[in-house]
């Protein structure tokens, strides 16, 4: 089901409440263009309800991310359209619901809060959410502080700790160290953890991050790139610390 399909069921065939339900309730007044029959039911039962959930949020708290100047960038909808392989011919309908998304009278804080609570149990998917607006933010080449304390409240509503979003920045924008990324912090691990630390720390990390498990607690099948980049990243910074250099 393509991402416009997916919101649209979401509006005529779900319940949410709260901010996201009522974000797709303005989504559905403002698309009535969009039938029934480009929304296969068919598939609903393949396109659960947390899955909506995954794909209104990330919209609604990019939007809400736009820059101060209130104009939802080109450059912005085409970092969601890679996050979420919008097909040809639907740019304009996310371009809509952007700017619907940011012109709600709901804070950022109402749908990250929201959001939390839905995958209270699934930080994983939480965190591929906020890979998502990472890179969103990423879209002008740079995150800037704004930005930074923009995602950093929000994963302070979806639950995570300080060191928590920090283990998570770095895997998107790297450090700042001169000698390029530190593989502890990648794995949320102090410079002196023992390799037993480092094992458990890779063990955990890959199970939780699987991307099979994320796509069954509510992870878009097209998002699955993002779990499979965070892996990639976790098995680099694992090699790092475990396997000696050459020479």
């Amino acid at each position: 089901m393509s991402v416009i399909g997916r919101i649209i069921t979401g509006a005529r065939e779900l319940s949410f409440g709260g901010p996201l339900g009522a974000l797709l309730e303005r989504i559905a007044g403002h698309l009535p263009h969009l039938h029934p029959q480009h929304v296969d039911p068919d598939h609903l039962a393949d396109d659960p309800r947390r899955r909506v959930a995954f794909t209104i949020a990330a919209i609604a708290l990019g939007a809400k991310m736009a820059k101060a100047d209130g104009v939802v960038t080109r450059d912005e909808v085409a970092a969601f359209r890679e996050v979420f392989q919008v097909p040809p011919g639907e740019e304009e309908h996310v371009r809509l619901i952007f700017d619907l998304a940011r012109k709600s009278t709901a804070g950022f804080d109402s749908y990250a809060r929201q959001i939390g609570r839905l995958f209270a149990g699934n930080r994983a998917v939480l965190e591929d959410l906020l890979g998502g607006l990472f890179h969103i933010a990423l879209a002008d080449g740079q995150v800037c502080q704004a930005e930074d304390d923009y995602l950093r409240e929000v994963a302070g509503h979806f639950g995570f700790e300080g060191h928590e979003y920090a283990r998570i920045r770095v895997i998107y924008l790297g450090t700042e160290a001169e000698h390029g990324e530190d593989p502890h912090a990648i794995l949320g691990l102090a410079r002196d953890a023992s390799p037993d630390d480092i094992r458990a720390a890779y063990r955990r990390l890959v199970r939780e991050n699987h991307p099979d498990l994320l796509m069954s607690q509510g992870l878009p099948p097209e998002c699955v790139a993002l779990a499979t980049t965070r892996v990639a990243r976790i098995n680099a910074a694992h090699d790092l610390l475990v396997k000696p250099l050459p020479g």
